[in-house]
């Protein structure tokens, strides 16, 4: 007799298959992730650096992208400056308990942001009331704003330069997606730094 738990492990497998094929097979959605790769170059190019801030699971995939960053994702080369708002807990427990847990985001971005510098958002929802801070903030400073969100997304959309929207209301695919196609970007940032040249 059939173990039960296998169909949900593989209809959990199929809905993420599902999400992946219908995200890989929209034209839109790999553009906007070539964007987000272009305007990373063009930031870190200048001399700018990637600011990145999420909650719960979103906020372990910002300090993931910021590692791919800052250590390596395919290549050996130098690191490249990128900072996940998440992991600084006096920052983070003195911001909330003196301002409330909606700036714990925004404050960071005043105090760490310049023109010029990205900042990537991530929230699911798209509604998370302290990235949409941060996002405000953000486009008051000039800096580009870059979001990732579900299929729903929310208010984001309003306050983000690039918005990266998974066709799936689901969070585990979404979140799924969202590392998938952090690291498509960073290889291509990658591959546009750090490619070897040409001969001519």
């Amino acid at each position: 007799m059939a173990d039960p738990r296998q169909d949900v492990v593989l209809a959990h497998f199929r809905r993420s298959q599902e999400a992946v094929a219908q995200a890989a097979g929209d034209r839109k959605f790999v553009d906007t992730m070539v964007g987000i790769a272009d305007c990373i170059v063009r930031a870190l190019r200048a001399g700018g650096k990637i600011l990145l801030a999420g909650n719960g699971g979103s906020a372990a995939d910002a300090q993931h992208i910021a590692a791919e960053f800052v250590g390596r994702f395919v290549n050996d080369r130098i690191p490249l400056p990128a900072i996940a708002l998440t992991t600084d807990t006096s920052a983070l427990t003195a911001i909330g308990n003196d301002y409330g847990f909606e700036q714990v985001f925004e404050r960071q971005v005043r105090a760490l942001g310049r023109k010029g510098d990205v900042f990537l958002a991530i929230s699911t929802s798209g509604r998370s009331p302290n990235v949409l801070a941060a996002l405000k903030v953000a486009r008051e400073l000039s800096l580009t704003t870059v979001g990732l969100t579900g299929g729903m997304q929310g208010p984001m959309l309003a306050h983000c330069n690039l918005l990266l929207a998974v066709p799936s209301d689901e969070t585990a695919v979404i979140q799924q997606i969202h590392i998938t196609a952090a690291h498509a970007i960073c290889h291509l940032v990658e591959r546009e730094l750090f490619a070897a040249p040409t001969r001519s």
